[in-house]
């Protein structure tokens, strides 16, 4: 079992749908596998996005290496950045776009070379009966239709606004949140017409909201990248968390979530 934490006062993104594990997986055995001298704690930093799948994989880590406890800190992978560059203790980060990881590496944070172990892209969530009408991202841009999206700086704000450009159509956002999960909630809560998440955060999300694919979509693919944190007590540890990860037991739980391959 493992136990999610947050690095007190500082901002976190909300969580999604918890993943469930029955017990060791033969899967998950691979060299890597040892018992280790003593219990160790390793701590995950991880993009929000990745929240059902990093505790689906959390529990297969730790049944597949008896001692091991996996905690875990979601957040918009912006913000993840700020907290390991201001000390957050941090064994391992994985983010939802290679722009994020290589502000951290060039901070001298990262050890050896990060692997992208899965790709996502946007798709549109609009509540159950979908009250505004949309079909088309075009519509987004519709005077009085309440849209969300993700801040700039996050990658699903990255990856809006670069559709934005490359289509000439321009929103007007309600709010700009600091993690994909923080804007699904609003369209899921109806405080919102629509929001632009990842396909993975509408799957997650069950009848809570409605997808609504959009072509333009492909001109915005999101790399994640996973790596070692520099100067991690437990980097031989986190080393194996990040093969896990982008081994074929981590690749069936990320591609059954709905992400992509590398």
């Amino acid at each position: 079992m493992f136990v999610l934490v947050l690095a007190a006062g500082l901002t976190a993104g909300c969580a999604g749908q918890a993943g469930t594990s029955a017990g060791p997986d033969p899967a998950t055995a691979s060299a890597d596998t040892a018992v280790p001298a003593a219990p160790q704690t390793l701590t995950v930093f991880a993009a929000a996005s990745l929240t059902g799948t990093f505790r689906a994989l959390a529990d297969r880590f730790e049944a597949a290496h008896p001692g091991v406890t996996v905690t875990l800190n979601f957040a918009g992978s912006a913000d993840l950045v700020t907290q390991i560059t201001e000390g957050a203790p941090a064994d391992v980060f994985a983010a939802a776009d290679t722009k994020n990881m290589a502000r951290l590496r060039d901070a001298g944070l990262v050890a050896g070379d990060p692997s992208v172990f899965a790709t996502n892209t946007l798709e549109i969530a609009v509540p159950p009966g979908n009250p505004a009408g949309i079909s088309s991202f075009a519509d987004l841009a519709r005077p009085g239709v309440a849209v969300v999206t993700c801040a700039p700086q996050v990658p699903c704000g990255a990856a809006a606004a670069k559709i934005q450009a490359d289509i000439g159509v321009t929103l007007s956002p309600v709010s700009e949140e600091n993690a994909v999960t923080d804007v699904l909630g609003k369209v899921s809560s109806g405080e919102a017409d629509a929001g632009l998440v990842y396909v993975t955060d509408v799957a997650a999300a069950g009848t809570s909201v409605r997808g609504i694919p959009f072509p333009e979509s492909d001109r915005a693919v999101n790399s994640y990248p996973i790596g070692v944190v520099a100067g991690s007590p437990h980097a031989r540890l986190g080393a194996s968390f990040a093969r896990f990860v982008t081994g074929a037991a981590g690749q069936k739980v990320l591609a059954a979530a709905g992400f992509g391959a590398p």
